[in-house]
């Protein structure tokens, strides 16, 4: 039976031997990360050989659920995937909802730590007991959707949670993905690639726990408070309509969605392929991740097409990124991708990067194998991605992603791949959003937002911005002042989110998670005294953890940085227009708030 918040149990598999052990986790060992991300940066940290192939047998691969996973709190379906990443060489992780995070919770293991490699594909049945291998060479190839029905079908049992990895994992396809509930995504840094290297097809899991709470009233009392408050937001009804598809119409308003590969910041053609085009036309219905109140994700049918999504950066990928004006296309891509088991964003930015590059007479059609990629070629982008899912012709070089790709073309051509230590930034220019062009340099996986999610320099809330950063300019996208503070302050609320396990976008987006109400709500889940002091505290050490894991892997203070298009070049029309990133008078202040050299 679970305990507090917590299952009490890590869960070793040994794919090489075939073996599995279970050991009670360790309670103090936990106090200090609390869970999900920040314990399996720990576990990483730890145990991994910094200098190991990411696709050989010794990396690890960790699933992690926290200690408010699958309990009555709002979002808090999360689990967070780890490894030594495939596609950057650093710290890689990705977080996904659904309903595989809270059922993972309910076999009692916090961790599922993953070695060796299987010589056969196989997937792995988890349940309360431990272990089944199971081969599975029928899987070989099959798509996510397929290979979680026959999971279900050959165990008579359709409340299995599968998280599956899909053709490109099993390619390995340095930016894979893995991919539960139909169409939850762990999309980031190539983590169905590490699944793939090891001859892991699945992972079905099926608990028969029951969570209990050290102060079950008090922790029912402060959930309530926290529903009330995600139901009474400002941007509660915008959110259920459109999801984060509601950042097409948002960004563009304000001159940073990437068009045509972030040369321009205002797509013309924005009404045909916004989040309301979306809702109007092709949303059928709402989904949710398990017991959220806000239910923003949406279902959808088109032609032969339908699936969960898109989110904001699939669209944003499959459209203006690419200069493509056509909505059925991009829902045609999320479907394949989603199922297949690609990262959009690095996907998008192969394409996007080609495009750019030919049109600039950078790269011609026959150095990738003869296909015309002029901006919204429908056919030529379909065909590239298939050749990518199955490492064919071109595809084999492409697969490598981007970056790795463009070291055979000339440094004006490799200066247009845009990415952070090796990972393709997310879509959102950072000539608009200065506290996002920071995370995007400093993040501890490379190019994302997720590390620090600094929406607050969108809400122009100064009153709050001087209480909090000493700054009213930390609420003004456009200015730089107060952006250093902001992020330190939020990359631990992030981490927190993370570590609990809850959603982003509700926690932190949202503003609906601080300090002060995590540790109510610890307190009254686990029985532990978490100070909002010690919060914070633990946090800021699990951050300073990721930046020395990183120099184990080779990094230091020159690859905190950005692309050199948004430090040099001004965008040429809009609200944005003639701002620019200095990104390393940022970064200073941030290293002198961490106290790095």
């Amino acid at each position: 039976m679970l305990k507090n918040g917590y299952g009490g149990k890590i869960l070793r598999i040994n794919l090489t031997e075939r073996q599995y052990e279970i050991e009670p986790l360790d309670k103090k060992w936990i106090r200090d990360v609390i869970g999900g991300r920040a314990a399996n940066t720990k576990r990483l940290f730890e145990e991994l050989d910094p200098t190991c192939d990411p696709l050989s047998p010794e990396n690890l691969l960790i699933f992690g659920v926290g200690p408010l996973t699958g309990s009555i709190l709002p979002s808090s379906s999360y689990f967070i995937v780890t490894a030594k990443s495939p596609m950057t060489g650093i710290l890689g992780d990705s977080a996904a909802g659904g309903q595989f995070g809270a059922e993972m919770k309910l076999t009692g293991f916090d961790q599922i730590i993953i070695t060796g490699k299987s010589p056969v594909l196989l997937y792995l049945k988890i349940s309360n007991e431990g272990v089944e291998f199971i081969e599975c060479p029928e899987l070989r190839h099959q798509t996510i959707v397929a290979t979680t029905h026959s999971i279900r079908k050959s165990h008579h049992d359709y409340s299995i949670q599968v998280a599956a990895i899909g053709p490109a994992g099993e390619n390995q396809v340095l930016y894979s993905t893995i991919v539960s509930s139909g169409n939850r995504v762990n999309g980031r840094t190539g983590m169905g690639a590490v699944m793939g290297s090891k001859n892991i097809k699945a992972l079905a899991v099926k608990g028969r726990g029951i969570l209990n709470y050290a102060d079950s009233l008090g922790f029912y009392d402060e959930v309530k408070l926290m529903k009330e408050k995600i139901r009474n937001h400002g941007e509660y009804q915008k959110r259920y309509n459109l999801g984060t598809t509601m950042l097409m119409s948002d960004l563009n308003g304000v001159g940073i969605l990437p068009t045509k590969h972030f040369q321009d910041g205002i797509c013309d053609y924005l009404d045909e392929i916004s989040g309301e085009k979306l809702a109007q036309k092709f949303k059928v219905k709402n989904k949710a991740c398990f017991n959220c109140n806000l239910h923003c994700s949406r279902y959808y049918v088109c032609n032969e097409f339908e699936a969960e999504g898109p989110e904001y950066e699939t669209l944003c990928s499959f459209t203006s990124k690419i200069g493509n004006d056509d909505l059925t296309f991009a829902l045609e891509m999320n479907t394949y991708l989603n199922q297949m088991g690609l990262d959009s964003v690095s996907t998008s930015e192969v394409i996007a990067w080609i495009m750019e590059c030919q049109e600039k007479k950078l790269l011609q059609p026959s150095d990738i194998g003869n296909i015309d990629l002029s901006w919204g070629n429908i056919d030529g982008i379909r065909k590239i991605v298939e050749l990518i899912t199955f490492r064919k012709g071109i595809g084999d070089k492409l697969a490598m992603g981007a970056y790795k790709f463009s070291k055979q073309f000339s440094e004006e051509a490799q200066k247009l791949v845009l990415q952070v230590k090796g990972l393709d930034i997310i879509n959102g220019d950072p000539r608009g959003i200065k506290a996002y062009g920071l995370t995007y340099a400093i993040a501890s996986r490379g190019g994302d937002h997720l590390r620090a999610e600094p929406f607050f320099e969108l809400t122009n809330r100064e009153d709050e911005s001087l209480k909090r950063f000493g700054t009213i300019e930390a609420a003004h996208r456009l200015s730089e002042e107060g952006k250093a503070a902001l992020v330190y302050y939020s990359e631990k609320i992030a981490l927190l989110t993370d570590s609990l396990t809850m959603c982003k976008n509700i926690g932190l987006c949202m503003d609906v998670l601080s300090f002060e109400t995590t540790s109510k709500l610890l307190n009254f889940c686990t029985g532990i005294n978490y100070t909002p002091q010690y919060l914070e505290e633990i946090m800021t050490k699990s951050v300073d953890l990721q930046h020395t894991l990183n120099k184990k892997f080779g990094l230091n203070r020159k690859d905190d940085t950005l692309p050199e298009r948004f430090l040099m070049e001004s965008l040429p029309r809009g609200p944005t227009k003639d701002s620019l990133v200095d990104i390393d008078k940022m970064v200073d202040e941030y290293y002198s708030l961490h106290k790095w050299k």
